[in-house]
């Protein structure tokens, strides 16, 4: 099970970007994934996480309105976009898959069991 994410850079403020999540070795059918970032000197924070089948939704309440998470299972991949982005937006995003029953837990990270490896996203003038 691998996640690999792409897609970050160094954005101005009110700027967008567009991260990608590909999986290899599993489909992504049966699972929740979400996405998280980490600030220098914070914790992993949840940004955002998608259901299965096409799902629900469910956002961090700092990016709702501006990021949109999307999922196609025949191409495995989940994509986040990124509008109107400012620098506190500024982290590693880690992209995060699980295929266990969710509850409430999926925005903690602690729930998930696949990582990919993080790409850094700079939102800066």
């Amino acid at each position: 099970v691998q996640l690999q994410a792409s897609g970050g850079g160094l954005v101005q403020p009110g700027g967008s970007l567009r991260l990608s999540c590909a999986a290899s070795g599993f489909t992504l059918d049966h699972y929740i994934l979400g996405w998280f970032r980490q600030a220098p000197g914070k914790e992993r924070e949840f940004v955002s996480a998608i259901f299965r089948g096409g799902g629900s939704e469910h956002y961090a309440n700092s990016v709702k309105g501006r990021f949109t998470i999307s999922r196609d299972d025949s191409k495995r991949t989940v994509w986040l976009q990124m509008n109107s982005l400012e620098p506190e937006d500024t982290a590693v995003y880690y992209c995060a898959a699980e295929d266990r029953y969710s509850g409430s837990r999926y925005c903690r990270a602690d729930f998930f069991g696949s990582w990919g490896q993080g790409t850094q996203v700079t939102v800066s003038s």
